[in-house]
C-alpha cells in the first residue's frame, strides 16, 4: 500500500462501519466493559457484551466479528473463550485478541496457548504483551519470559517490532502494538500511527476499547486496515480531547464524543508513516 491508498481505505472503512452498524460482540473484562462498549458505539458498531459459553458461540455464529479480551477471568472462561474463538476461526469471522496480562496464570497461559490454532485476525496488545505471546507461541522475536508488570508494558513499542511481524506472519492478519505511538503490521508492512494524548494511559480502558473497535472496523475492512483505522481514529480523538479537558475524569468524556464526531476524512488524515 502506498500512503494515499490507504489513507483513501481508511476513509471508506470509517465510512462503511457508520452504514453497516456491525454487530460486534465482545468477551471482556469486567473493569472496562462499559468503556469498551461505548467506544464501539460511537464508532458505529453494535455492541453486546457476554461470558457464558453458549452465549459466546450463539453470537460467534450470528456477529459480523468479534473482539476477546482475557484481563479478568473467570472459571467458565476456560469454556467460552475456546468455543467462541473456534466458531469464530471455522467460520472465517474476523476477530480480535487482546492478551492482557499474559504470563499471570496457568489459565490464562493455556487459554493463550489454545488460540494460537484459532488465529486471531488481529493482535492487540502492548509491547511486553505482544513479545510475550510470540514467545508463548514458539515464534520469532518473543520471550519465553513475560516482562508484563500487571497489565503494564516494560518494553518499548520498537522492541516489539519483530515479535509482532512474527505473530502477523503466523495468523495472516495484523497485530497492533499500543504505546506513545502505535505500530501496526500485517508481518510485511509496518505503520507507525502518531498522536493521542499522555492522558490516555492515565484512564482505566484506552487499550480494551481500542481492541472493541478494532474489531468494529475488522467487520467493514481487511485486518491491517481495521487496526490500522482504530489506531488512527483512537489517535485522533485523543489528541483533539486532551486539548480542552481540566484531567483525566473529563477527558474520558471529551474522548468518546471525540470518537462519535471525527469525520472519516479527519480519521485518514491522522499522521502516520509506513515505513
Amino acid at each position: 500500500m502506498t500512503n494515499e491508498t490507504l489513507k483513501k481505505a481508511i476513509e471508506q472503512t470509517a465510512v462503511a462501519v457508520r452504514q453497516m452498524n456491525p454487530l460486534v460482540p465482545s468477551i471482556t473484562n469486567t473493569v472496562t466493559i462499559n468503556f469498551v462498549a461505548n467506544a464501539q458505539l460511537a464508532v458505529g458498531g453494535s455492541a453486546a457484551m457476554v461470558y457464558l459459553p453458549d452465549e459466546g458461540e450463539g453470537l460467534a455464529h450470528i456477529c459480523q466479528a468479534m473482539y476477546i479480551n482475557v484481563g479478568t477471568l473467570f472459571p467458565v472462561y476456560a469454556e467460552t473463550l475456546p468455543l467462541t474463538a473456534k466458531v469464530l476461526h471455522e467460520e472465517r469471522k474476523p476477530w480480535v485478541l487482546d492478551p492482557v496480562a499474559i504470563g499471570l496464570g496457568k489459565m490464562r497461559t493455556d487459554l493463550l496457548t489454545q488460540f494460537k490454532e484459532y488465529k486471531p485476525s488481529i493482535i492487540r496488545g502492548n509491547a511486553s504483551e505482544i513479545i510475550a505471546l510470540a514467545g508463548l507461541w514458539n515464534l520469532s522475536g518473543g520471550s519465553a519470559v513475560s516482562e508484563v508488570r500487571g497489565v503494564d508494558s516494560t518494553d518499548t513499542v520498537r522492541a516489539a517490532r519483530d515479535a509482532a511481524m512474527a505473530l502477523a506472519s503466523w495468523t495472516g492478519g495484523a497485530v497492533a502494538v499500543s504505546g506513545a505511538e502505535d505500530l501496526i503490521t500485517d508481518g510485511r508492512q509496518v505503520i507507525i500511527s502518531k498522536g493521542g494524548s499522555p492522558m490516555m494511559p492515565c484512564i482505566t480502558g484506552t487499550g480494551c476499547s481500542l481492541g472493541g473497535v478494532m474489531a468494529v472496523y475488522a467487520a467493514a475492512a481487511d485486518p491491517f486496515v481495521a487496526a490500522i483505522t482504530g489506531a488512527a481514529v483512537y489517535n485522533l480523538a485523543g489528541s483533539r480531547a486532551e486539548t480542552y479537558v481540566k484531567g483525566t475524569g473529563s477527558f474520558q468524556t471529551a474522548f468518546i464524543d471525540e470518537l462519535y464526531t471525527a469525520q472519516p476524512s479527519d480519521i485518514a488524515g491522522n499522521p502516520f508513516i509506513l515505513e
